[in-house]
């Protein structure tokens, strides 16, 4: 393989051009990869690249940061640093924006779990049109609903399309932690691989998926979105009703009591991100 060309978008998600077909971006945000606002121009210059670059096939998502994906949305940043951003072109508020764009990409995206993807990175993962887990590593989850707030980025819309109604709600409604051999039965992911593999797996199958015809592949993908990604009107509502709950005084609430049990911090596994968010009072 040739020598990889890195290209360093920012020191917080870096782009890496293994080859000209094969690119991956990675997650450094310690301590335990919080997305905010300010991450959204990035992430938005990796999407446009991904839409536009005439020779990327396919796009691996990772993390730098041991024991996380990506965790939740920043809380702390101020309610009017999200409103303010302007819809991108597809009309859809920034993040989802992005995420529809990143499905409907002429490029193969997957998601290689190792740690916690909650919240957005759970919604990454749903956006990308393939997941790979680590078996003891990976937990998944949209824990909103259990400190008041409705999930935000999509997967109201994606999660009964992969793993049916019943068992969307169960992940939804539940707001637990979904862990890499429950997340393959259910559909949250395609495969869960002993820890050891993953990276391996995931290595592979995008270089054999980079040595195919670009043309062959975006035209496979454009027919498989036609029957299973969901339409705009249904994920549009979605960061709506995020902002709308995220500033109701019961929801601040019961973030202010998640982040005193150091939500947004690093700690024991158990604790960081996992404790029940269900059993915050209100």
């Amino acid at each position: 393989m040739n020598r990889p060309e890195r290209n360093f978008t920012t020191e917080e998600i870096r782009l890496e051009r293994r080859l000209p077909s094969y690119w991956r971006v990675t997650f450094d945000m310690p301590p335990v990869n919080i997305f905010g606002p300010r991450h959204l121009p990035m992430l938005n210059h990796i999407i446009t690249a991904i839409e536009t670059d005439p020779e990327v096939k396919v796009v691996v998502f990772d993390s730098a940061v041991e024991g996380f994906f990506i965790t939740h949305y920043d809380f702390l940043a101020p309610l009017e640093d999200s409103q303010s951003v302007p819809p991108g072109p597809t009309g859809l508020q920034a993040l989802p924006d992005m995420l529809v764009r990143l499905s409907r990409a002429p490029v193969v995206s997957i998601a290689s779990i190792r740690g916690r993807a909650t919240g957005v990175g759970s919604e990454l993962a749903l956006a990308s049109d393939m997941r790979f887990a680590s078996r003891e590593k990976a937990i998944l989850s949209q824990w909103e609903v259990g400190a008041g707030l409705v999930p935000g980025g999509g997967p109201m819309a994606r999660l009964p399309r992969l793993m049916g109604r019943g068992r969307a709600l169960e992940v939804l409604l539940g707001a637990d932690d979904i862990h890499g051999d429950l997340a393959e039965r259910y559909g949250y992911v395609n495969r869960s691989l002993p820890d050891a593999d993953l990276d391996g797996f995931v290595e592979a199958l995008a270089m054999r998926i980079a040595s195919f015809d670009k043309d062959a592949i975006a035209e496979t993908k454009r027919l498989v979105d036609v029957a299973s990604l969901p339409p705009d009107v249904e994920i549009k509502p979605e960061w709506d009703a995020f902002l709308a709950s995220l500033g109701r005084p019961a929801s601040q609430t019961r973030i202010r009591a998640l982040m005193s049990q150091g939500f947004h911090r690093a700690g024991d596994v158990e604790n960081r991100l996992g404790f029940h968010v269900g059993q915050i009072g209100t």
